[in-house]
């Protein structure tokens, strides 16, 4: 073969090399929500008027409101942990509030916060996503009281 393809096929193999890096420098990006705009608070008014599931309901007795998160399956299995009036942070990074041991969990993967009586929970930007029930997170949702949270092999749930 001649010079030219050589330098051809050396080429395409410098690009190839080049698109692996950055999609590798892309996903540690995204995993470590480095410039992530993912909101941090309740549901606004507009969001609430659009998906009215979002506003509080009604007063509910105590004995009905969510005081403790139980981790159901996952590595943490049998951790149950008590809820305040603060948001909980949930993921691999040594500053959440409930580190998650779970290769498929990103450093700042969810949110957990309270809003009047209501949980909700929202994903943080994660690389392999939150499910409430079978369905993935796109925005904060409510979660009823033994609703099942999905977070890679980690399994969880609100109980009273």
């Amino acid at each position: 073969m001649n010079d030219l393809v050589f330098t051809v096929l050396r080429l395409g193999f410098l690009i190839l090399l080049w698109l692996l890096v950055l999609s590798i420098v892309g996903a540690l990006r995204r995993d470590l929500a480095i410039g992530s705009k993912a909101r941090v608070g309740a549901p606004t008014a507009r969001e609430i008027r659009k998906d009215p599931s979002l506003a509080p309901p009604p007063e509910v007795p105590a004995k009905q409101q969510a005081k403790t998160l139980a981790i159901l399956e996952g590595p943490l299995s049998g951790l149950e942990h008590q809820l305040t009036a603060s948001p909980i942070l949930l993921g691999r990074a040594q500053e959440a509030t409930i580190v998650l041991e779970d290769d498929y969990a990103s450093g700042r993967h969810a949110r957990l916060f309270p809003q009047g009586t209501r949980w909700f929970i929202e994903d943080l930007g994660s690389t392999n996503g939150t499910f409430l029930g079978d369905a993935q997170l796109t925005r904060a949702q409510p979660v009823e009281l033994g609703q099942k949270i999905r977070i890679g092999k980690t399994v969880m749930e609100l109980r009273p």
